[in-house]
């Protein structure tokens, strides 16, 4: 099972600082820039929606492209198809462990509900 490091942590985690990246970039296992991580880790949300659109590289159906995507509309006011993304990504037949920014190891499916439900919880607060 691949192992790839995906930004999920900025909407998963208390602080959704990144630890150390790879001197590669955080894009393990996708070419750079591919799924966004870098630029999502910069809180340049709006490049990392570019990258990961322009990108053909990688299948519209990957759970760590579906959850970057996802965060990144959702930081940028998109909420409903940042839940779009984040149930497709759990509804997939495709399941990765993700290591996320913490150092964490986590399947695609629980970082995308637990990316969900930060998002409702955050849209409930309003």
């Amino acid at each position: 099972m691949k192992l790839l490091l995906i930004s999920v942590l900025a909407i998963i985690s208390v602080s959704g600082v990144a630890q150390a990246e790879p001197a590669t970039g955080g894009e393990i296992g996708y070419p750079r820039g591919s799924i966004g991580y870098d630029a999502l880790m910069a809180g340049d949300n709006d490049r990392a929606i570019s990258q990961i659109m322009a990108n053909e590289r990688v299948n519209r159906n990957d759970p760590a492209r579906l959850i970057n995507l996802g965060q990144a509309y959702a930081r940028t006011g998109r909420t409903a198809q940042a839940v779009e993304l984040f149930n497709a990504a759990i509804e997939s037949r495709d399941e990765l462990d993700l290591i996320l920014a913490d150092g964490r190891v986590m399947n695609s499916k629980e970082a995308a509900k637990q990316a969900l439900t930060k998002l409702h919880m955050r849209m409930a607060a309003r």
